[in-house]
């Protein structure tokens, strides 16, 4: 994990801090220069307790400046894990041979020793959007009487949830299944807040689908989980860049899913069906035209499909799916893949679907092989990027 990640998931444990964290974009100096002495030493204790590597990283950059001297030097060992408390003495070690005061270290116990008190483990993570629009979603929560759970959903914002399970692992197992989620096959996890996470699966589940029910344990567990009021990712995108040209943007956004990097996410089989069918008739008649009017057919009949398929709620998922593909694409460091996602979603609250180059991107990937034999091309279905499975049990 990055210290930009690693700073993101304090922003999620530390809403005093949260609000400097974020705007900071990852950036340790800058944030450093925001934070009251207080706020950077619970910053940086959160990251020695919960992510030592990017601690580490967080205090070699924070031990040039004397703000981040004071920082590092207000953090207690009391209630670090091992490898801290040994990580935080090494930090005081190199301060004193700078000449900086430092407290004086413990005296070793004598008597008993009290019991480790291990680090807190909370948080969440949730993949990119695949092909068909799903995505898995973790989180997990301490519980006094049971331990630490792991909840784990797999969820389509056109479906509802798909599947859900829920875990009670070791510590261990807990700590390899989550590095497993930044190995491999498995690197386009992105850690958000618990409350987050739990909030896309409730968003999910507002559009369950009624041919279909529900996992039996997401139904028992349903109304256990309490309120979801944490903002999705897609508004923590938003709210980090703002707003983009759109005329660029869109231009972009259209190229992204003409080129397989988003989408193709393609309509139910009863939706698309007939208005292939139709498409299908209008290009297929016997009147023999000039090349020029044969692309001002195929045109027309593109933007009377977006215009069709893209109305009212369909308009709405697509403007959602873009808003959270932005978020992935921001934490991933491709901002401007990200700004053209965000005014991707912003056209399709605004415009009707013939007048947005996006949506009309979507009907040539999806009926690319009529429009080929309309253009007298060898046919040549879109390929999709197989989706590698990220179903890691812990």
């Amino acid at each position: 994990m990055s210290l930009p990640d690693a700073l993101e998931a304090a922003a999620g444990s530390l809403p005093a801090e949260a609000d400097a964290i974020r705007p900071a974009n990852g950036d340790a100096m800058r944030l450093l220069a925001t934070l009251p002495a207080e706020g950077a030493a619970r910053v940086a204790a959160w990251l020695l307790a919960h992510r030592p590597a990017d601690g580490e990283e967080l205090a070699e950059l924070w031990c040039e400046e004397p703000k981040g001297q004071t920082a590092l030097l207000g953090v207690e060992e009391a209630g670090l894990p091992k490898q801290s408390r040994k990580l935080l003495r090494r930090l005081h070690h190199r301060l004193r041979s700078r000449g900086v005061a430092t407290p004086a270290p413990a005296p070793a116990p004598t008597v008993a020793r009290l019991p480790e008190v291990e680090e807190a483990l909370s948080g969440g993570f949730v993949t990119a959007l695949d092909p068909m629009g799903a995505r898995q979603v973790w989180w997990l929560e301490s519980q006094p009487a049971s331990g630490t759970k792991l909840f784990e959903c797999a969820i389509d914002d056109a479906r509802g949830v798909l599947a859900f399970e829920v875990y009670s692992p070791t510590r261990s197992d807990l700590r390899r299944f989550l590095k497993s989620l930044s190995a491999g096959a498995n690197a386009a996890v992105f850690p958000v807040d618990a409350a987050t996470a739990k909030a896309l699966v409730a968003k999910a589940a507002e559009r369950q689908a009624t041919d279909r029910s529900a996992p039996r344990r997401w139904v028992e567990w349903r109304a256990r989980l309490g309120p979801a009021a944490a903002p999705l990712p897609g508004a923590l995108a938003s709210e980090a860049l703002g707003a983009s040209p759109e005329r660029d943007a869109l231009d972009a956004a259209a190229k992204l899913v003409s080129d397989g990097r988003l989408g193709p996410w393609p309509p139910e089989r009863a939706t698309m069906a007939p208005l292939v069918e139709r498409f299908r008739t209008a290009l297929d008649s016997p009147l023999v035209v000039s090349g020029a009017t044969r692309r001002e057919q195929v045109t027309r009949q593109v933007e009377e499909t977006a215009q069709e398929i893209f109305a009212g709620d369909a308009a709405a998922l697509a403007a959602h799916r873009f808003r959270e593909s932005a978020f992935c694409f921001w934490r991933r460091g491709e901002e401007s893949e990200a700004r053209a996602c965000l005014a991707a979603a912003a056209a399709f609250e605004q415009r009707p679907g013939q007048e947005n180059p996006v949506a009309r991107a979507f009907v040539e990937l999806w009926l690319r092989p009529l429009l080929s034999a309309a253009a007298g091309e060898p046919a040549a279905p879109a390929e999709a990027p197989e989706p590698s499975s990220l179903l890691v049990r812990p």
